[in-house]
C-alpha cells in the first residue's frame, strides 16, 4: 500500500510538471505573437499590397479604405455603399479635407462597378477633378503623392464610362444634363474643337479599354483626359471634300482626348448642380491643357488607335489578292492614303510596300516612329497601295501621278515647305518604285520595248498615253530622299526559280495594260516591239536578275539633290557579302551612290526590325536638320 501510494504521488508530480510545461510553451508563443507585430515576406508582396487599387483589382486602395476605416463607414460600405458614400459626402461638406474627395472618387468607382452605373462614373470624374484642381490656394496634394495618378486615372476612366453610350461602344461627347448621386451634371460641349483641319470628328471610341496585338510596343502618352478614336467625317465645304477625302479611307481613326473641365467644381459639388464642359484634343497637335495656371499634359492612345483603324480592315484582303490583280476597295478613291489629314508644314513620309504585301506591314515602324516627339511634330505619314503583281513601271507611274495630284490639290501656290521635302521609303520591289520617283529615264525604258520612237509607231491614244507615262520618268522635285529596305536593284534570286515562274503567272494584268500592249503588238507590222519584248511582263519578272527594265534601273542615277540611304538585310552574323535575307542577295541590295548603308541581321521581312526602325529614325532626324 505504502508502495501504491508513492507511485500516486509521482504520477501526480508528473502530471503537474507536464501541464506547467504546456502552460509555459503557450505563454512563451503568446509572448513571441503579439497583437501588433511584423513577418517577413516578399517585397513584391507588400508593394502590390500599397499599390493595389479599384483600377488594379476591383477594391479600394489603402488611402480609401483607411478613410472608411476612419470614418467608420468600412462594414457600412461594404452592406450599404450607397448610404455610405452620401454620408461621407455629407461629412465632406461639413470638413472639406483631400484626403475625403481622393476617397469619394475612388468608392464611387467602386461601387459603379458594383451596379451603381453611370452616375456614380460621373462622380468618380467629378470628384477626382476637385482633387486634381481645388482651385488657387486650395490645400494640394504633394507632387510624390501616389494618390494624384491615381485620382488622374479615375477621372479618365470615370469620364469614358460616365458618358459611354448605352451599349458601351462609344463616348458620347454631346451637350445635356446628366445624374449625379448628389444632384447633376449640365454638360456643355465645344463642338468647334470637334473640327479638325478641316474635317469633323466623330464616333469616339474608347481605346483605354481595348487590348492590342500585333505590336511589340503599346504606347501611351499619360496625362489628364479620356483617349479616344475618333472616325474622320466630312464637312458640308465642297472643296475640303475634294482635298481630303480623296486619301482618308473611312476606317481610319485619329488619336483624341476628351477633356471635361468642371467650373468652380467645390462650390459645385456643394451646391449640387455642377456644370462642365467638354473640349476635344488631337494627338500630335494639342500635348497639354491650362488649369489653374497650370499646364496638365493630357493623355493619348496612339497605338491602340492605329491597331484600331487596322482590325477588320480590308487592307490585309489585298496581300494575295492585289498580287493576283484583283482590285481591292478600301474607300480612298486613289492608290495613295494619308494616316491623317496633311497639316501645313509637316513632311511627308511615303511608304511603299513590297510584293504580295500591303501598307499594314509598315504598322510595327509607324507605331516606333509615332512615339519619338521631333518624329510626330514634323513628318506625317502616307502609304501607297498597289497591285504588286502589276508591272513596276506601272505601278511607279501610279505613285508618281497620285503625288503630283496631292501637292497640286495641297498646296496650289507652293507654299508648303513640307510638301518639297518628300521622303519616299520602299521596302522590296518598294524600293525599286522608290528609285523610279528620282530617276529621269529619258527613252531608255522604252528602248527595251522597241527600236522605233513611240511617236512613229500608229498607236491608239490611249495606249501612246500609258507607254508615256510608264516608260518615259522624269524625277518628281517634291521628293529630296530615299529609303531602300530590303531593295532588289539586282534583282531576286526566287524570281528567277520556277516558284517565281508560277507566281509570275498568277497575275492578271488591269484591263489597259492588256490593251495596250495588244494595240502596240497589232500596230508594230515590222514587229519592232516583238524583237524585244514577247508580253507585258509582270513585277516578278521585272525583278528577275538580269531583266531589261531591272538592267536599265540599275544603271540609272539618282538625281542630284536627292540622298539616299540602304537598309539591306542578311541571316547571320559575321560579313555580308555571300549571304541573303531569303529573298534577296546581299549584293544585289547594294546600290551605288547612298548616303549610308545599314546591314541588319533579319529576314527580308526587316522593316519592321528594331535595327531597322532606330536607322530609320535616324535619317529622318538627319533629313529634318539638314533644313
Amino acid at each position: 500500500m505504502a508502495r501504491s501510494g508513492a507511485l500516486g504521488k509521482k504520477a501526480e508530480l508528473a502530471s503537474a510538471v507536464r501541464v506547467s510545461l504546456v502552460l509555459g510553451v503557450l505563454l512563451l508563443a503568446a509572448a513571441c505573437q503579439t497583437p501588433v507585430g511584423v513577418k517577413r515576406v516578399d517585397a513584391r508582396h507588400v508593394h502590390r499590397t500599397l499599390t493595389a487599387s479599384v483600377l488594379t483589382t476591383g477594391e479600394p486602395s489603402a488611402p480609401a479604405a483607411q478613410e472608411l476605416h476612419r470614418s467608420n463607414l468600412f462594414e457600412q460600405f461594404q452592406q450599404e455603399p450607397e448610404s455610405a458614400l452620401a454620408e461621407l459626402h455629407d461629412r465632406y461638406l461639413d470638413e472639406p479635407l483631400l484626403r475625403r474627395l481622393f476617397a469619394l472618387s475612388e468608392l464611387s468607382f467602386v461601387y459603379a462597378n458594383r451596379g451603381g452605373g453611370q452616375p456614380y462614373y460621373l462622380a468618380s470624374a467629378v470628384y477626382a477633378y476637385a482633387f486634381l484642381f481645388p482651385g488657387r490656394g486650395a490645400e494640394t496634394p504633394d507632387p510624390l503623392d501616389p494618390r494624384l495618378r491615381l485620382a488622374a486615372d479615375l477621372y479618365n476612366r470615370g469620364l469614358t464610362k460616365g458618358l459611354a453610350s448605352q451599349d458601351g461602344e462609344v463616348v458620347e461627347l454631346s451637350a445635356r444634363t446628366l445624374p449625379l448621386p448628389f444632384g447633376e451634371l449640365e454638360l456643355a460641349s465645344d463642338q468647334a474643337s470637334f473640327v479638325w483641319v478641316n474635317h469633323r470628328l466623330e464616333h469616339f471610341v474608347p481605346v483605354a479599354e481595348l487590348e492590342v496585338r500585333g505590336l511589340r510596343s503599346r504606347y501611351r502618352v499619360p496625362g489628364i483626359g479620356a483617349p479616344l478614336a475618333a472616325k474622320v467625317g466630312p464637312r458640308d465645304d465642297a472643296r475640303v471634300e475634294q482635298v481630303y477625302e480623296r486619301w482618308l479611307p473611312p476606317r481610319q481613326r485619329i488619336p483624341c482626348t476628351a477633356f471635361v473641365r468642371f467650373e468652380d467644381v467645390r462650390r459645385s459639388i456643394a451646391r449640387g448642380r455642377v456644370l462642365g464642359s467638354v473640349k476635344l484634343y488631337v494627338a500630335g497637335v494639342d500635348r497639354a491643357v491650362k488649369v489653374d495656371g497650370r499646364e496638365i499634359p493630357l493623355e493619348f492612345e496612339p497605338t491602340a488607335a492605329m491597331a484600331y483603324s487596322l482590325t477588320r480592315s480590308r487592307i490585309w484582303d489585298m496581300e494575295l489578292s492585289g498580287f493576283r490583280g484583283q482590285q481591292i476597295e478600301i474607300g480612298a478613291k486613289g492608290n495613295l492614303v494619308m494616316l491623317w489629314p496633311h497639316r501645313r508644314g509637316r513632311i511627308p513620309l511615303v511608304l511603299v510596300h513590297g510584293t504580295a504585301s500591303s501598307p499594314a506591314r509598315w504598322a510595327e515602324m509607324v507605331n516606333e516612329l509615332r512615339a519619338d516627339p521631333r518624329l510626330r511634330a514634323h513628318y506625317e505619314v502616307w502609304v501607297f497601295f498597289y497591285n504588286t503583281g502589276n508591272p513596276i513601271l506601272y505601278s511607279a507611274m501610279q505613285l508618281r501621278e497620285e503625288l503630283q495630284q496631292a501637292v497640286q490639290l495641297l498646296d496650289p501656290k507652293a507654299r508648303d515647305p513640307g510638301l518639297r521635302r518628300m521622303v519616299v521609303m520602299g521596302h522590296s520591289q518598294g524600293g525599286l518604285i522608290a528609285k523610279l520617283m528620282a530617276v529621269d529615264s529619258g527613252d531608255r525604258f522604252w528602248r527595251n520595248v522597241s527600236d522605233k520612237p513611240i511617236s512613229e509607231l500608229d498607236l491608239d491614244p490611249e495606249s501612246e498615253a500609258l507607254f508615256t507615262a510608264a516608260l518615259f520618268f522624269e524625277a518628281v522635285p517634291q521628293v529630296r530622299r530615299l529609303i531602300f529596305v530590303a531593295t532588289p536593284h539586282g534583282g531576286s534570286f526566287l524570281a528567277g526559280r520556277r516558284l517565281g515562274s508560277i507566281a509570275s503567272g498568277l497575275v492578271k494584268m488591269p484591263i489597259n495594260i492588256a490593251r495596250a500592249g495588244a494595240d502596240l503588238f497589232e500596230n508594230d507590222p515590222e514587229q519592232h516591239a516583238l524583237r524585244k519584248l514577247e508580253r507585258v511582263p509582270s513585277s516578278v519578272e521585272n525583278m528577275t536578275p538580269g531583266n531589261p527594265f531591272l538592267v536599265a534601273l540599275e544603271e540609272l542615277p539618282i538625281e542630284d539633290g536627292v540622298t539616299a540611304h540602304s537598309i539591306i538585310a542578311v541571316r547571320a552574323e559575321g560579313p555580308p557579302f555571300n549571304q541573303h535575307d531569303g529573298v534577296v542577295a546581299f549584293e544585289s541590295a547594294q546600290i551605288e551612290g547612298v548616303a549610308s548603308e545599314r546591314v541588319v541581321i533579319s529576314s527580308h521581312s526587316v522593316q519592321g526590325h528594331p535595327d531597322a526602325i532606330a536607322e530609320v529614325r535616324r535619317i529622318l532626324l538627319e533629313h529634318l536638320d539638314a533644313r
